[in-house]
Formats: structure tokens, sequence, C-alpha cells
């Protein structure tokens, strides 16, 4: 199959080829033909008679001449440097002999013929040197386009083309997903830029291997982001053929490497698919080879290379929800519900505000299926900054408009609570929005006292300062001691839904609710209750001593046009 299409591809190139030259001929002997007719006809002394009128028959020479003038033209536009030369030879060898007509023979008619003449070799001039530095900027960008700036070799564009390309020609090929271990470390410890001249010098070893040609097959080098390299594999005989090349790549890799006079053992995680046997699209095998890779990374594996394999379909969706995550940042498809809180007497106290998101089709995707994919990909720190300057924005106008005095609630991450400018940022979006800070309250979850209680405390204090409002929120969901509950400087705790469902299944569930709230009040909190959707539920509450409900028995999450009607319904 695989010479087969490659005789096809090179026939194609042939017929192609041909018809260019035959092109290229047919343009040179029309304009000889015309050329020839302007000459002869200009050194005529016949009159023609048309519609009565005499006519020298010299007097259309002018149009055989442009005619020729035009075939020239099209060998510059269609056949570059030698069309170009063609016509410049064409175009020259009139000169002389129009010359001679004026001089020698007193042809005045050739003064026109030889300006023509002389005109054409400029336009011809003209468009060959502009197509040229158009050729070269365009040659420019290309390269652009599938070169990664850093390290100089093809990047994932380049590599989705030739997957293409080997598709087409219906070949068997494996694509080697090659991630490097512990990369962060180098950044975090040595710097970013001794971090990127690790990466350059992978990526010219990489190359460097696959022009040499050892591994007795072909390969193609690229990077695909990051720290992750692409190889595509293809013309090897079996997969032990395959897997053998891959072992000279890992071994090529693991050499010691010296980067600024410091020595690096470094390791790497590698998996790869095959076409078509794992997969039958492009996006297929490059998230298949991925998957296999991640799964190699997951499974500390580096001793060996991993193969795409179908169990490994729970990491491909969390690949397909980062993807879609990542497609909604790029593209603003990220929203945001408001969900109104009360207390226990039904008078609105303010709203949580809720992420939401659309996938690439316009598709809602459950937060329960994209939050989890976000906190564990890294990518939740930016849905929260999304979501809290979008309320935000919409916040400040509703303040302004109805001087309300109720809260707007947003959830933060620890990782985006631990970020270093995240008091900056939420100094900024107070300015930006104009939004009086008492009526802020920032939502966190108990486990930012496990991860970093001291950075937390320091940070929930500077928060605190600025007179923001904190609230604990899933609380009993975690394993915070009540010791570092006491020293935490919050004012509203959240009894997480999962409690309230089983609140009235049993008299201990409901002792353990109450306590929560006896413990938040002990520490002068006030307690919310997420997730109340029935009347059972919010009289055992109120018997209890809850403050604030929460759920949909009170109100669902709401588009910001229908919150503000039940601000405007309960002022």
């Amino acid at each position: 199959m695989k010479k087969r299409s490659v005789s096809d591809s090179m026939a194609r190139m042939r017929s192609n080829k041909a018809a260019m030259v035959v092109g290229f001929i047919a343009l040179l002997a029309v304009y000889l033909v015309m050329a020839g007719m302007a000459m002869r006809i200009s050194m005529s002394d016949e009159i023609l008679m048309i519609m009565g009128t005499p006519t020298p028959v010299r007097s259309f020479a002018g149009a055989f001449s442009s005619a020729a003038n035009l075939c020239v033209i099209l060998l510059v536009v269609f056949y570059a440097k030698s069309g170009f030369i063609m016509s410049l030879v064409l175009m020259l060898a009139q000169i002389p002999n129009l010359m001679a007509g004026i001089f020698a023979r007193h042809i005045f008619t050739n003064i026109s013929g030889l300006c023509t003449s002389i005109f054409a070799i400029i336009t011809v001039i003209m468009i060959y040197v502009k197509n040229n530095r158009i050729e070269k900027y365009q040659d420019k960008l290309r390269s652009q386009a599938i070169t990664d700036t850093l390290t100089g070799i093809p990047n994932r564009f380049a590599c989705t083309e030739l997957i293409e390309g080997l598709i087409r020609q219906r070949g068997r090929f494996a694509v080697v997903s090659i991630n490097l271990n512990n990369f962060k470390n180098i950044n975090n410890t040595m710097g970013v830029k001794t971090g990127n001249a690790v990466l350059c010098e992978i990526a010219s070893r990489l190359q460097k291997a696959a022009d040499e040609g050892h591994s007795g097959t072909d390969e193609f080098v690229t990077r695909q982001s990051g720290d992750e390299f692409t190889i595509i594999i293809h013309n090897y005989p079996n997969v032990k053929e395959l897997l053998r090349t891959l072992q000279y790549y890992k071994g090529v890799l693991e050499k010691k490497m010296t980067v600024d006079d410091c020595d690096y053992f470094l390791s790497f995680s590698m998996g790869y698919a095959e076409y078509p046997t794992d997969a039958g699209t492009v996006d297929e095998v490059l998230s298949h080879a991925s998957l296999a890779m991640i799964e190699a990374k997951r499974q500390a594996s580096g001793a060996r290379v991993l193969r795409y394999d179908p169990s490994m379909s729970d990491a491909e969706r969390t690949l397909q929800m980062e993807r879609k995550i990542r497609h909604a940042l790029e593209n603003d498809t990220f929203f945001f519900r408001l969900q109104p809180q009360y207390d226990v007497n039904h008078m609105l106290i303010g709203f949580e505000a809720l992420a939401r998101m659309k996938d690439e089709s316009g598709k809602m995707v459950s937060p329960g299926e994209f939050i989890p994919v976000a906190e564990e990909t890294g990518l939740i720190d930016q849905i929260d900054s999304v979501i809290f300057r979008k309320s935000a924005d919409f916040f400040g106008q509703l303040i302004r408009k109805t001087r309300t005095d109720i809260t707007l609630s947003v959830n933060v991450s620890v990782k985006h609570l631990m970020k270093n400018d995240f008091l900056d940022e939420v100094r900024e979006i107070l300015s930006t929005y104009q939004l009086p800070p008492e009526q802020i309250e920032i939502e966190i979850t108990e486990s930012v006292m496990i991860d970093s209680v001291e950075k937390a405390l320091e940070c929930i204090n500077e928060i605190k300062k600025m007179g923001i409002k904190i609230a604990i929120d899933d609380f009993g969901t975690g394993y915070s001691s009540l010791s570092y509950l006491n020293n935490f400087p919050a004012d509203v705790l959240k009894i997480d839904k999962a409690f309230i469902d089983q609140m009235n299944m049993s008299d201990s569930s409901r002792k353990y609710v109450a306590s929560i709230i006896s413990i938040g009040h002990i520490m002068n909190f006030k307690v919310i209750s997420e997730g109340v959707e029935e009347d059972a539920q919010l009289d055992t509450l109120r018997s209890i001593g809850c403050d604030y409900i929460q759920g949909f028995i009170w109100g669902r999450p709401l588009p910001p046009k229908e919150a503000e009607e039940v601000v405007m319904e309960s002022a």
C-alpha cells in the first residue's frame, strides 16, 4: 500500500510538471506568432476597406503586439524566474529590429512599438520583483507558522499537516508522545532560562537523531507545547522494529545533559498510537498517543514505553474535557449564574456566582463534569478569574442601579488563592467595577487549611483588611481540625449539600448538622446550608438554628436579568 501510494504521488508530480512544460511552450508559441504578425503587419502598405473607410493594415499591429506582451506577462506570473528570463530575452530581442526599422528604413510607426516594448520590459521587471517579495514574505510566514519559535524544530501545525498527508496515503505510521518528567522542578529551581535551554537541547537531540537515520525508520520530530514533543515514525516493517526505534530515541534523550555547566540526568514518559490500528483520524491518533504518555507518567513507568489501550478511556475523557475547557477559555464561553441566598425568614441576603460553560458546539457542560477536570489540570484559577470579573461587572452595575446592600459571593480555588498576584487581582477588580468590599464574599474550601495554612492565613488576613467577607465552603467534607478553624478569620460557614440530604434520615445525621451549626456559632460564624430542596429540610434547619438558606426550595441559579428582578422585588 505504501509503495503504491508513493508511486501514485510521484506520478501526479510528473503529470503536473508535464502540464507546466506544455503551458510554457504554448505561451511561447503564441507569443512568437503574435510578435511575428505584429512585425509583418507593421511593414505592410496594404489598405483595407472597413465599413467604407480605408484603413491601413499596419494599424492592427498594436493589437497583435499587445497580445504578445500579454503572453510575456503571463510567463512571468506563472513561471517565476524561468518565465522572467525568457520574457526579457524575447522583449530585448525585439528592440534592435524596431530601432533598425526607425533609423535605417524610416518606419516611424515602430516608435510606438518601441515604447510599448520598453514599457512591457519595465512592467515585467516590476511584476517579477514584486512577486519575489511576496513569495519571500509568504515563505517567511509559512516558516513561522510551522516552526516552533523556541527550539526551531517543526511545531504542532507541521505535525498535523504531515499526519494528514500520511492518512491520505493510507500507510501505517505511529505517533509517539514524549514528555519530560518533573520539568517543573527545573524551572522552579534553576529558572525559566535554564528550562528553555534544556528544551532546546532535547529538541536538538531529537532532530539530530532523526537526521542521522541510525534508527532504520523514517521519523519526523515536532514540539507540541511546553515539555511535550512528538515523533511521527513511518516506513517500519513491524511493531518490534518500531519499539527498537523508540528505545533508540529514549537512549538518546536520557544521556547526561550539560546546560550552563550543570549536569542533568533526565527521564521521559513515552506513549504511542498506531494508525490505523489504534486511531482513524488526526485528532484520535494524537490524543491516543498523548493518553498513552499520560498513563506512562501516571504509572511512573519510565523504563518502558506504553501503547494506547482502550482501557485508558477515563483519561481520554479527562483529556477531551480539558480541551473543551481550554476552548471555552480561549473563546470566552464561560458565563455565570446567580443563586439567591436567604435568611430563614425568606429575606434576600445575597447571591452566589456559579460557573457555567458551553462547549465548541454551544452545548451546556455540567459543572460536575468540568470543575473536577479544571481542578485536576490546573485550569481552575483561570475559570475563577473569568467568573469573578464577569459577576463583579454585573454586581457593580446592580448596586449603582438599585442601591441594594446584598452580598455577592464568589468561589476561589486553593490554587487561585495561593497565586502571588491574587491580592492585586482582587484590588483591581474592586476598583474597576466600583464594588464596595463589604458587599463581596470570597468562598474558599476548608482544604486550604491543610494545603498551606500559614500562607493561606496571611492572604486571608489581607483580604479581611480590605473589608471583604470570607466563607468556608463545603464544610465537613475535608479534614480540617478545630484548631485551624478557631484561628481562621472567616465570617460564614457553609454546610455541604451532602449533609443536608441525609439530615432527616436519622437522628444522628440531624445531630451532626446541628453540631456544625453550633460550632459555627461558638466561633462567631454565620451558618448557611447549601442544597436545601424540601420543606422538611427547611423546618429542621430553622429548628436547629441555621442562619441562612441556599437551594432550589427558594431559588435556582438565575441569569443576571432574572437575578436583578429578584432584587427589585425584594426591595
